[in-house]
């Protein structure tokens, strides 16, 4: 298992869509372990392989995070159903700092592999529907800056650049 660097917005790679995993192997199990342990180390409550670079359809998501648990891994999950409505105050992973309430369904239903090929359905209901969520849209190139409104957006970029700064700066002054 190893840690690895989340992609910060406005990094292109996140817009990607993800292509679906044709054959699961260790190659795969180790991506679902990496995605853990870096969402645990964040702290996180879910992680998208697009998020670390991966443009691959795999998610995992632990709502009991930082400290484990609870620890649910999809490869090419599809979306069944989604009914009803909730507002969510969400954040990401590759947005830090931010959080943004975000209206989404409040029960979602995914059919996925788990590591070693068998199919499964899971139901969620608000926090794990939203989370359900969150990570299939980093699979789709969608983002939380997706779902807010123009002057979010607009607030949001502004932020993510002055992170950005802050981080070169940062990076500068370590290197001398």
């Amino acid at each position: 298992m190893a840690i690895r660097n989340v992609l910060i917005y406005p990094d292109k790679r996140l817009r990607e869509k993800a292509r679906p995993v044709e054959r699961i192997d260790d190659s795969i199990r180790q991506l679902l372990d990496d995605l853990a342990e870096t969402m645990y180390a964040e702290p996180g409550v879910g992680l998208a392989a697009p998020q670390l670079g991966v443009p691959l359809r795999v998610f995992v998501i632990d709502l009991k995070s930082p400290e484990g648990g609870e620890l649910r891994e999809f490869v090419n999950p599809r979306i069944v159903s989604l009914e009803g409505e909730i507002s969510w105050k969400e954040g990401c992973l590759s947005f830090p700092g931010i959080s943004e309430e975000v209206t989404r369904a409040r029960r979602a239903v995914l059919e996925a592999l788990d590591r070693n090929g068998k199919r499964f359905v899971l139901e969620g209901q608000d926090l794990l529907a939203v989370a359900m969520q969150h990570e299939y849209d980093h699979l789709e190139g969608r983002l939380l800056i997706d779902r807010v409104s123009f002057l979010k957006k607009r607030m949001i970029r502004r932020e993510m650049a002055k992170f950005a700064a802050e981080r070169a700066a940062a990076a500068g002054a370590e290197v001398r």
